[in-house]
């Protein structure tokens, strides 16, 4: 009779225990939906309402986008956001794995500690913070590195910031501030590869490069999909850097070098706001559509 009642009431505490913990995720998660709401779906269905329509909040249809992809910074706006995505993408994607799998074989001992301290510094920096870094940096005048900038062949800041050069620097410059967060987070997914995987791997007389090519990377591959997915966003989103840039120089750069810099044009400069809208709505097209291509072909959700 007493374990019967003991039972009971070892059931009732593991019910309540349940209950508590249910109503502390739902919190959690209801905290995050309402905030979805007012800063993701609302704000975004504001937007199509006025991509799809006029001043006068008449339904036009496709007109704005037309009315945008006609404009002639529209293409040369798209051509340079697609050069700065593939060298940013690559070069995370190269450095970011390489520079993780180094760090994760100096780990031990205080070396290890530093790099990863130093790796994250840059990120502390906000996007406009880091730019000013760089402009000084990029200034032959009184950057710290002149001499190698008169080596490039680099004598005046605005050589440094010609046109051809933007994307490079553009990559350079995000690179430098978020990277080192997604080596760090590649550097935690590297230490939950079981121990006895890499220890097959060792004996069966794989090198570090081949347990590095073979069993690491493959088994980084949806942290990186997770990365890469994270990064097109983002850059599809390049704003500050032109910005900034284009400020600084006084127009040397180009105040409309990104789509992001063209709605901004095209809705405080040319009081389009339908305009702006449309080119954000195709803007978030193109990142939703790459999302689902990387999660799709690379098995994102698949079980291990």
């Amino acid at each position: 009779m007493t374990l019967t009642l003991s039972s009971a009431g070892s059931a009732r505490r593991r019910r309540r225990g349940f209950a508590r913990q249910s109503r502390a995720g739902v919190a959690f998660v209801a905290a995050y939906v309402v905030l979805l709401i007012a800063f993701g779906i609302l704000p975004t269905g504001y937007a199509i309402w006025f991509a799809f329509t006029d001043a006068g909040g008449t339904f036009t249809g496709f007109a704005n986008f037309v009315t945008t992809a006609r404009d002639f910074r529209f293409l040369d706006a798209v051509s340079h956001v697609a050069v700065y995505l593939v060298l940013w993408l690559v070069s995370l994607v190269v450095f970011v794995v390489g520079l993780a799998l180094l760090l994760h074989r100096l780990a031990s001992g205080r070396t290890g500690q530093a790099l990863r301290f130093l790796y994250y510094i840059p990120g502390a920096l906000a996007g406009a913070a880091s730019v000013l870094v760089w402009l000084f940096m990029l200034d032959p005048t009184v950057s710290p590195v002149s001499s190698l900038l008169g080596a490039l062949g680099f004598q005046t800041f605005g050589e440094v910031i010609a046109p051809g050069n933007l994307a490079l620097l553009f990559t350079i410059i995000a690179f430098w501030t978020g990277a080192g967060g997604w080596i760090v987070v590649m550097y935690g997914a590297l230490n939950n590869i079981p121990k006895d995987v890499m220890e097959a791997a060792r004996i069966d007389g794989a090198n570090a490069w081949q347990i590095a090519w073979r069993v690491q990377i493959p088994m980084l591959r949806k942290w990186i999909v997770y990365m890469v997915i994270l990064a097109f966003a983002g850059g599809a989103q390049l704003f500050v850097e032109p910005q900034l840039l284009s400020l600084a120089s006084v127009g040397v750069a180009g105040r409309d070098y990104s789509l992001n810099q063209l709605t901004y044009d095209f809705a405080f400069q040319m009081n389009n706001v339908n305009g702006a809208a449309a080119v954000s709505v195709e803007l978030l097209v193109v990142s939703v559509s790459a999302a689902a291509l990387f999660v799709a072909r690379s098995g994102f959700f698949d079980a291990d």
